[in-house]
């Protein structure tokens, strides 16, 4: 960590642990695939709510993941271009080109995503298919991956560069 301001580094922190803590939802994810094919040709019954249940927290799993894979830089990043050019310009270009691509997807995808997200929270939308609840998780992590991509992209922009 570089020396940012004081609050810079608290929201990085926090940032940083709330996906941290996300990484565990990977196992439930497994355990769930796992468990369908016996629940549907052994038990004959609970696999479409195992299915129902498995899709909301994956979609949770990678809202918290991309932003994760963003902060270690595990994506593509500006190395396939600039490995040549001095580490300084690598790394405002690092900054401000992730912040130039990412920062308008984000906030355009907020600004769709919120009012819909919204709508099926507040009517606790279910499973079209099966009537299972919880359909209204996955709009809820669209929006989370959209708003942890933006705080990311914020806060590699407002942090000084070490």
């Amino acid at each position: 960590m570089s020396s940012s301001p004081g609050w810079i580094a608290r929201v990085d922190k926090a940032l940083g642990a709330s996906i941290a803590a996300g990484r565990w939802l990977v196992l439930p994810v497994a355990l769930i695939l796992f468990l369908q094919w016996p629940l549907r040709d052994f038990v004959q019954h609970g696999s479409r709510e195992a299915n129902d249940l498995g899709q909301w927290i994956f979609a949770l799993y990678v809202s918290l993941a991309m932003t994760f894979a963003t902060r270690e830089r595990a994506h593509l990043a500006v190395d396939a271009i600039a490995h040549d050019y001095p580490a300084a310009v690598r790394g405002t270009i690092s900054r401000w080109g992730g912040f130039a691509c990412v920062a308008p997807w984000a906030a355009f995808m907020i600004w769709t995503i919120a009012p819909t997200a919204w709508r099926s929270v507040l009517m606790l939308e279910k499973f079209s298919e099966t009537l299972n609840p919880g359909y209204f998780l996955i709009k809820v992590a669209a929006l989370l991956l959209a708003v942890l991509a933006l705080a990311q992209a914020l806060l590699d922009v407002l942090r000084k560069p070490a």
